[in-house]
């Protein structure tokens, strides 16, 4: 009986870490790398050039606070009047909380979903930087033409400091 249940122990450790996260990944760079190009260039920056360039044509954002945006077009276009607040805004990921999984189709990698938690800041003249909310997202991101574009993002489970 021992014998049988130290060789189920090892077949489930043995499965677990085909499924764990890991963080050296080909993948996991790239989309990670993808994720610094949409909010430290795109979201930081408001540079909506670069939004075009990662985001799929077929594009949806779903927010728990501000609803739905369902096209490409309207998610740029709206990108300008994040910039144009009283404050600057910045998001930061939380580095340990990215994690990537990839979707396969008969074999063949397609997209890959990547979810984590982030933090928006605000920066106004005269003021420490301070937070303004946490939240957890989650994007789909597809392999297209060899390019990584996001087609779908949940952000939700939005708390603001303090409530």
């Amino acid at each position: 009986m021992n014998q049988f249940l130290f060789s189920l122990l090892v077949i489930l450790l043995g499965t677990t870490s085909l499924f764990a996260q890991d963080a050296s990944s080909k993948l996991f760079e790239e989309l990670q790398l993808k994720d610094s190009l949409l909010f430290q260039l795109g979201y930081n920056q408001c540079d909506t050039a670069q939004l075009r360039r990662i985001i799929h044509d077929d594009f949806e954002f779903y927010h728990d606070q501000s609803g739905i945006m369902d096209s490409k077009e309207t998610f740029i276009k709206n990108m300008p009047n994040l910039c144009k607040m009283s404050y600057k805004a910045t998001r930061e990921l939380v580095a340990e909380s990215l994690e990537v999984y990839p979707l396969y189709n008969n074999g063949q990698l397609y997209g890959a979903i990547q979810k984590g938690v982030h933090e928006f800041y605000a920066e106004e003249e005269g003021k420490p930087i301070y937070l303004t909310s946490t939240a957890q997202f989650t994007h789909l991101w597809v392999l297209n033409n060899d390019q990584w574009l996001l087609k779908r993002v949940l952000s939700y489970d939005h708390v603001v400091p303090g409530e």
